[in-house]
């Protein structure tokens, strides 16, 4: 496929790293025009000038999606660049650990201003700019396959995550007289940026999902049915799709990204 985005402007929280800076290139390559916010000005200007390196039009907005109104106002900057916004991919995360136990208040607030109230906040910014405009948008929220339980040192990620997920299916049925398609990602075991820095943790604690710290990909890979982690090339060029018109009608979806069978037994 080439040119899905042409003529878009797309907003990618979280776009400094990882599955962001991936959906960034993505975008480019099929022809938008790519914002991406971030906390981390050099990450973010470093992503920036490879995309205009790949002839793409884009930018970066400083943003701390925690504060609402840092998040709210990364969609008013799109708009007043570009005119207008037509897409949003909510891909800034947070994935501290933290069980049913030991999870502050603290900690749980912040997964929940990060992973839920930011997309919410950020989905009413956009949404409103398309009804205005009387246009139609497509938003994609990155969610998490740990959304359907997760592991027990995940507790107040998955509250966050699955509160999303929710989120996703009744902000897509509420605005699907807008011409407005929201879908979800539940989005596996992958080869982020995020999550290398989350086993280069765990490895000093001892608490890996893999045995082998060394190359924890290369152990990842070794108990995964296709050999490998998810790459976030792939992920991206999959999350574009649902951000373009070849994704059809479909609104309301929250699809599974991995190589495990929610459900599956043995």
């Amino acid at each position: 496929m080439k040119d899905l985005l042409t003529g878009r402007v797309i907003l990618i929280s979280g776009g400094t790293q990882g599955l962001g800076a991936a959906v960034a290139r993505a975008g480019v390559r099929e022809g938008a025009a790519v914002v991406i916010s971030g906390r981390n000005d050099k990450r973010g200007e470093k992503v920036v000038s490879e995309l205009e390196s790949l002839g793409g039009t884009a930018s970066f907005v400083h943003t701390d999606v925690s504060d609402v109104v840092a998040a709210q106002a990364c969609v008013a900057a799109t708009i007043a660049q570009h005119g207008r916004i037509d897409g949003l991919v909510n891909a800034a995360g947070l994935t501290t650990r933290g069980s049913m136990l030991d999870t502050t208040p603290e900690l749980f607030d912040q997964h929940i201003a990060v992973n839920l109230r930011a997309p919410f906040f950020l989905m009413q910014a956009a949404i409103a700019n398309m009804k205005r405009r009387g246009a139609p948008g497509s938003i994609v929220n990155v969610i998490s396959i740990d959304s359907h339980g997760g592991q027990s040192f995940l507790a107040p990620y998955v509250a966050a995550k699955a509160g999303l997920a929710g989120l996703t299916k009744n902000a897509a049925h509420a605005h699907r007289w807008d011409r407005i398609r929201i879908n979800g990602l539940n989005m596996g075991w992958s080869a982020t940026d995020g999550e290398d820095q989350t086993q280069r943790r765990a490895a000093q604690t001892g608490d890996l999902r893999t045995q082998g710290a060394g190359d924890w990909k290369a152990a990842a890979g070794a108990v995964l049915p296709m050999g490998k982690l998810g790459q976030p090339d792939e992920i991206a060029d999959f999350i574009v799709f649902l951000l373009s018109d070849r994704s059809g009608v479909v609104t309301g979806s929250v699809i599974d990204w991995d190589q495990t069978v929610i459900g599956g037994l043995g």
